[in-house]
């Protein structure tokens, strides 16, 4: 049990197995949750390769303070699995990530439940996706977007009937650019957004500039511009693919370490959603007047 950077109290339960048959390793899950409230709504968050249910947590504290329960697998890739890029598992790993969230979110009750009073707590009808880089990939699967094959066709809808709202962070764009290293390793990185129609908030950054693509920071932008209304995008200038630091202090992969970039990030997803899920819509339209006050260090579009 700790004090949230908002202050609120909020408790986290981990690990917590979740059934996933023929998965080469158990699927464990970590809630994170505040210690007091009712109908909360829930995020089922993806993280970004090699992670784990043990990061992120500067953006789950924030959320869980906000009012969310928050539920983080590990997905395969964490780099406590071992499995590297030439393991024949890796081509895979892509759809065991997206079958990892189809049975978070199907055995959601089940999850709840092991995390102490949650299932009475919770609101089973107001549920979001959010990722961060392939994390964002994933959920944006999730949220209805399909990844081409190597003739440009749409491969299976992996979208849940469940899910009514997401955030994608540092979200890949499509495939035509891709680095010959990406094209050999990560073919699956070929996402056809235009099939996305949940409304989704998609955050990048201004100086992200990924080795994956050729293309520069705007690549992060497809799945805002190349996706079916409603969407939001929130831009931030000096943004880099980590965005201040939301995998964890001091954590290596951060080259742009800024807390209060961290808790930007934090705050426009948990007011985006709430905004999203009808339930309170001041904090989203607050951001919106912040940002166009704000003198260009980020921004927020809509349509």
């Amino acid at each position: 049990m700790s004090s949230s950077p908002l202050g609120r109290r909020i408790v986290a339960v981990k690990p917590i197995a979740v059934a996933a048959p023929g998965r080469s390793v158990d699927l464990q899950v970590k809630v994170t949750a505040p210690l007091s409230g009712h109908d909360l709504p829930v995020i089922v968050f993806s993280h970004g390769n090699a992670w784990s249910l043990d990061g992120y947590e500067p953006l789950v504290d924030r959320w869980a303070a906000a009012g969310f329960i928050v539920v983080q697998p590990t997905h395969l890739d964490s780099r406590r699995n071992g499995i590297g890029w030439d393991d024949p598992r890796f081509a895979t790993i892509w759809r065991v990530r997206i079958a990892d969230l189809h049975a978070v979110l199907d055995g959601l009750g089940d999850i709840l439940l092991q995390a102490g009073d949650l299932a009475t707590r919770v609101d089973p009808e107001r549920i979001a996706v959010v990722g961060h880089s392939w994390g964002a990939q994933t959920a944006g699967a999730i949220l209805g977007a399909r990844v081409l094959d190597a003739d440009g066709v749409p491969g299976e809808d992996f979208s849940h009937p469940g899910v009514s709202a997401g955030a994608l962070i540092a979200a890949t764009g499509t495939g035509d650019t891709l680095t010959p290293f990406a094209a050999e390793h990560l073919p699956f990185m070929r996402p056809d957004y235009s099939t996305m129609t949940t409304p989704a908030l998609v955050v990048a950054g201004g100086k992200d500039r990924s080795q994956l693509s050729t293309r520069g920071p705007e690549w992060f932008t497809d799945a805002y511009r190349l996706s079916p209304s409603p969407k939001s995008l929130l831009t931030i200038a000096e943004g880099e693919h980590t965005l201040g630091g939301i995998a964890g202090e001091m954590v290596a992969e951060t080259t742009d370490e800024d807390p209060a970039r961290v808790a930007l990030v934090a705050d426009a997803v948990s007011a985006y959603l709430l905004d999203a899920f009808k339930l309170d819509g001041t904090a989203w339209a607050d951001l919106g007047g912040a940002a166009a006050s704000g003198g260009g260090a980020w921004s927020i579009a809509g349509r």
